[in-house]
């Protein structure tokens, strides 16, 4: 097997596909063996003229043959220039397109003839005679070519996404496109041979067809190169696709953690709403970032950090996602702070969408005829010492919304609860609180030294009825059922409970089910 890697050192492939005008835009891609060995054919007789006859044809007619390629990922460009143009005045000029195909300059156009061989001598030749070739196309695309070994092509093999199409069918996602090749039977022969009588043409050196110079093809009125045939390649379609660069993000940029917002409203509402207020938050940021982002085609964009999902859609069964926490900070019952707090921090498109957000919007709302407005007061991380909300530093924890346990009872089966945690709704939801604190202290590095025979769990009872806040609301008040389709939350076991840990931690703590 035969393999020639190009790298065009300047990023850009020029060449105008043959029997194409230059200015209907339409480059040359892969680059044709017929281009390659005219070109080889060039470097030959300029830098190389003591190469043996006998031994660069043995060389070329091996190369003839049809190769397969592997197309690195390009894209295409254009320049235009205005260049004189004297035929109808003077001073008159033209407007040329160059277009060009862009590819890295650290990428790879690899050639493959996978049926043909070089003796020890012609590999040694052929290396050395691919040093000299400086430029592929036109003399701006400046090249370097190598000769591979073959432990490398054989590993390279793999990469092949061009090739003949011959019989076969197209592939799914793939295009056919015409390359001129080499006709191995005729590109080697005279040019006299086909010569008009009057031909004022010089020979070539070499005298094959292969070597026929555009000039020449037009005097003779050849409406195709002698010696050269098309053959149909298939192509990815989307070989020109200009794919998105990732944000990258400095090391040394701080990417916050925390958005305190103030809510504000001429009816703030209840306390006993903050899980559709926190729905409600997450849903309006959703948008705002998918509006930002949207696409030409109507997709809009997405967000792992406020959605908590992955791109196809499954639960992230990280902590690392945004959780959106609303408070009642001056105890009056009414919710009148929201705290957003994501592990994995906001990025830009992120960060974009909180600084863009001035409303809640929702139904509930929209028919009380009282907007909730917001306003971003800052930012900031985790390790940050905020003096309220939820991420404060606090040794002494209580629940300000329902406690909602993580799953149902289990009466049977091989992993029914134990007849103490059924014996009473109290006893039930106090062990999958214990349940919840050892998984938090799992997940938490900063909390390693603590173990929950350390942490002091006791309900807010009184009556031997839960109550919770300033205004003692008892948890059916609260709504728990989210808006989401098959939400059970207002059917579960629910609680409310001060939790005492042995020294301060840093918040939040967001525990049990729908912990938005």
């Amino acid at each position: 097997m035969i393999t020639l890697s190009i790298r065009f050192l300047a990023g850009r492939f020029h060449a105008t596909q043959w029997g194409r005008h230059v200015n209907e835009g339409v480059p040359e891609w892969p680059p044709s063996p017929w281009r390659i060995l005219r070109s080889l054919v060039a470097t030959w007789k300029a830098k190389r003229p003591d190469l043996a006859d006998a031994l660069a044809e043995s060389i070329l007619r091996k190369l003839a043959e049809l190769p397969d390629y592997a197309l690195p990922p390009a894209s295409v460009a254009h320049t235009r220039h205005y260049m004189p143009w004297d035929k109808n005045h003077p001073g008159h000029t033209t407007l040329v397109f160059d277009t060009f195909v862009v590819v890295p300059p650290s990428a790879e156009v690899l050639v493959f003839w996978p049926d043909a061989t070089l003796s020890v001598e012609e590999q040694s030749t052929c290396s050395d005679w691919l040093r000299h070739v400086g430029y592929l196309g036109r003399a701006e695309s400046w090249c370097e070519m190598r000769l591979l070994e073959n432990g490398e092509a054989e590993q390279r093999l793999a990469e092949v996404n061009c090739r003949q199409l011959g019989t076969r069918t197209l592939e799914k996602n793939a295009e056919i496109v015409r390359v001129l090749c080499l006709d191995p039977a005729s590109a080697f022969s005279s040019v006299n041979e086909i010569k008009q009588a009057n031909s004022k043409i010089a020979y070539y050196d070499p005298d094959w067809r292969l070597c026929g110079e555009t000039l020449w093809l037009h005097a003779e009125k050849w409406a195709e190169a002698p010696g050269s045939r098309w053959i149909r390649y298939s192509r990815q379609a989307d070989c020109f696709r200009v794919a998105p660069a990732p944000r990258r993000i400095r090391s040394n940029q701080v990417i916050p953690q925390v958005a305190r917002f103030a809510l504000d409203s001429t009816v703030l509402p209840l306390v006993t709403e903050t899980l559709p207020v926190a729905e409600a938050v997450r849903r309006n940021l959703m948008g705002l970032l998918g509006r930002q982002l949207e696409r030409r085609d109507g997709i809009r964009g997405k967000s792992e950090i406020f959605s908590g999902k992955t791109s196809e859609g499954e639960v992230m069964l990280t902590h690392e996602h945004a959780y959106y926490l609303p408070t009642d900070e001056d105890g009056d019952g009414r919710l009148d702070h929201l705290t957003i707090v994501a592990e994995a921090g906001f990025g830009a498109d992120e960060m974009r969408a909180l600084n863009a957000l001035r409303e809640i919007k929702s139904n509930e709302r929209a028919d009380s005829g009282h907007p909730l407005g917001v306003l971003l007061l800052g930012m900031g991380m985790l390790a940050d010492q905020f003096e309220n909300g939820p991420t404060k530093c606090a040794a002494v924890w209580r629940t300000s919304t329902p406690y909602l346990c993580h799953r149902h009872p289990k009466s049977r089966g091989s992993k029914r609860d134990t007849p103490e945690e059924l014996s009473s709704p109290l006893s039930f939801t106090a062990a999958r609180l214990r349940e919840d604190l050892v998984r938090l202290l799992e997940r938490r590095a900063d909390l390693a030294d603590i173990t929950l025979a350390h942490i002091r769990i006791e309900p807010l009872l009184e009556s031997g009825v839960f109550r919770l806040g300033v205004r003692k609301h008892r948890p059916i008040e609260f709504q728990r059922f989210r808006q989401k389709q098959g939400d059970d939350g207002g059917k579960r076991l629910c609680g409310a409970f001060t939790i005492t840990f042995p020294r301060e931690i840093t918040g939040p703590v967001a525990l049990g089910h729908s912990r938005v």
